[in-house]
Order: C-alpha cells, then sequence, then structure tokens
C-alpha cells in the first residue's frame, strides 16, 4: 500500500529528560537527534546504526544517507510505504546526548565523566524518544552490528510495541574475538600521547582514534576483498591498501569523537541477551515475534553460525547467509543481494 499523504523528512531533536542507567547512574538532561522520513499516516520503520553510523539513514538526494541504497522512494524499504525513523545513539557525537554534551551540573563538557552506557539504555532512550513522538506502534525494528544489538534488546524489553524484528550481522552475544579487537583498539586510543585520560582539548589530536578505525576496516572486510581491489598495488613507495586504511583513519577523525568511540566499543563488549535470562537461547526463545536474521560470509566478528543457531530458538525466525566478499560489512553494500528479502519480510 503506498500512502498517499506527501513524503516529508526532518531532522530534529526530542528531549526525554532524566534517564536512569542499567548502572543504576542517572543523567538529568538527555536528548536524542532523529531523522524522520516517510508519510506521517504510514506504519513506523525504526533503523538503528551501527558503531560509526549516525540518524541520517535516507539522507537526500544531494547527501544521501548511509542506508539509501536500501531505504529511499520505490527501494527494498519504501519511504512511500513506511515512515522511517533513526535516532543517533545515546553517547553518540551527531547531536544526541553523549561524552561531547554539557553537563548540567559542571556546565562543562562530560567527555570520559560521561557515565557507561548499555545498548539496552541506547534503547530505552528510543523508547521514551518515540512517546514523546507519539508513537506507540512499531512495524519492524532493523539494524545491523551494534543497530542489531539493540534490536534484540526492542525485542525483549518492548515486545509489545515491535510487530517484527530484521536483524543484520549481529549475534545474540558478542564474541571473545571481537571483545580482543575492541580491546587493541581501545588501548590505541587511551595510549595516544594527546589522551589526557580522555579529557583531550582537540580530537583532531588523537592519532590513535586513526589506528583504531584502521584495525576496525581490517577486521569488517575479508582478505579475499582487499586482495582484489588492492592486488599489491602501489604509488612511489606506499601500497594502495595503507593509503586507504591511512585516509579511512584520518577521515573518521574528522567527523567521530573518540571518547564516543571508546563508549560505544564497551557497550558492543557487554552485548549478551542471555544475561537475564538464564542463557542466549533461553532469551531467544522468549522472542515470539517474525525476525528475520541475516548473516554474511567471511564476517570475522559476527559469525554466521551463531548467527544460525540463534534463529533455531526463535519460535518464529527466518535465516538466510548471503554471499559476499565484504564480509562483516556485507550489511553495508550489495543491496540487490539481500534487499528482496528484507521486502519479502516487510510485506508478508
Amino acid at each position: 500500500m503506498v500512502f498517499k499523504q506527501k513524503i516529508t523528512s526532518e531532522v530534529a531533536d526530542v528531549q526525554i529528560g532524566p534517564l536512569r542507567l542499567t548502572s543504576g547512574e542517572m543523567l538529568d538532561d538527555v536528548t536524542l537527534r532523529y531523522e524522520r522520513v516517510g508519510p506521517r499516516n504510514a506504519p513506523v520503520l525504526l533503523v538503528c546504526h551501527a558503531l560509526t553510523g549516525n540518524h541520517i539513514t535516507v539522507g537526500s538526494e544531494e547527501q544521501p544517507g548511509w542506508w539509501n541504497g536500501l531505504i529511499s522512494e520505490q527501494n527494498y524499504i519504501d519511504t512511500q510505504k513506511f515512515q522511517i525513523i533513526t535516532f543517533n545513539v545515546l553517547g553518540g557525537c551527531d547531536g544526541s546526548t553523549g561524552p561531547l554534551s554539557i553537563n548540567p551540573e559542571t556546565k562543562s563538557v562530560y567527555r570520559a565523566s560521561f557515565p557507561d552506557i548499555s545498548t539496552r539504555d541506547m534503547v530505552k532512550a528510543q523508547y521514551l524518544a518515540l512517546k514523546k513522538l507519539n508513537i506507540d506502534k512499531l512495524h519492524t525494528v532493523i539494524g545491523g552490528s551494534l543497530g542489531g544489538m539493540q534490536v534484540f534488546e526492542w525485542g525483549l524489553c518492548y515486545p509489545e510495541m515491535v510487530e517484527k524484528l530484521i536483524i543484520l550481522a549481529t549475534t545474540p552475544v558478542f564474541s571473545d574475538y571481537g571483545i580482543a579487537f575492541n580491546h587493541i583498539a581501545k588501548t590505541v586510543i587511551k595510549n595516544d600521547p594527546n589522551w589526557n585520560d580522555g579529557f583531550y582539548e582537540m580530537n583532531d589530536n588523537i592519532t590513535g582514534l586513526e589506528v583504531a578505525r584502521m584495525i576496525g576496516m581490517v577486521t569488517y572486510r575479508s582478505s579475499d576483498l582487499f586482495a582484489q581491489r588492492f592486488n599489491r598495488n602501489r604509488t612511489d613507495t606506499e601500497f594502495d591498501v595503507t593509503s586507504y586504511l591511512n585516509y579511512q583513519g584520518q577521515k573518521l577523525k574528522k567527523r567521530f569523537d573518540a571518547n564516543s568511540y571508546l563508549y560505544l566499543l564497551n557497550a558492543m563488549d557487554q552485548h549478551d541477551i542471555g544475561r537475564e535470562h538464564g542463557s542466549w537461547p533461553q532469551a531467544c526463545e522468549t522472542l515470539s515475534m517474525p525476525i528475520l536474521m541475516l548473516s554474511f560470509d567471511k564476517d570475522l566478528i559476527y559469525e554466521p553460525n551463531q548467527m544460525k543457531a540463534c534463529t533455531e530458538y526463535l519460535p518464529n525466525g527466518d535465516y538466510h547467509h548471503i554471499e559476499t566478499d565484504f564480509g562483516h560489512d556485507g550489511f553495508l553494500v550489495e543491496f540487490d543481494k539481500w534487499g528482496p528479502l528484507i521486502k519479502a519480510f516487510l510485506n508478508n
């Protein structure tokens, strides 16, 4: 069904007031920034973004969002049929309350004094923000990686509000392999000579964030893809692959805060949906809504075998494995390979 109401797009902030975190600490004044695209009378689809993503999922023709290849007018997720909402996560650095926000008590930027947050805290903040927007029902919640962790929490915490879940490149428990790479990334940031225990003045001075991004780029992609793309080519004395990694590190440092990066990595490390349910299989058994799970070949961090095993415990789960050389980043590219599965699941 195509909704005749005019498709509108907005980026705005919603204030949700105080938020009690899972740690027991209180954030007194919380704001979430969001993008909202689609007819206001259409079913709501909530997108949860990954580690270095943000709320600009659809974007514009001039500046497409990070999932514009999947979500746009007459696309696999059609903005004529759905109203798409994406929040910049709590702890992020694109407008939502996080380490770059002003602490209302001290009147200074939080930086490393920002309290620890969990994926459940992110979801609770989104839930309260949706209530402020007078939205009481979600047709679907979708996300990959850190976004998929949030999707799991949505199903566990607010099952009465959610009709369907779509989980991409995410396991029910974060792997030791993933924790290990996150530890390396956190270590290089904290060992940066300009780190100053997280109270640095300029993010541009934190070279460790560049290195952390390089580590991430290696784990997100596959050896096969690197070989195809770079083939040991070089310019003068530098290999193309090293030039690429340097560029990616410098690019991230210009748009992403080092403290936010650490806080979100810590939240990922703690991801375990079985913590309050005895085990992750028991947690899966409580998720009764239709759930689509997509794994991606050569994903080092979120192993497809565990995603497949997870689906076997879901009462209404549907699992598909996508062949790709992009590894974990497969959920951000090659939409023609898996977009039709999303479309069919939404319209079923």
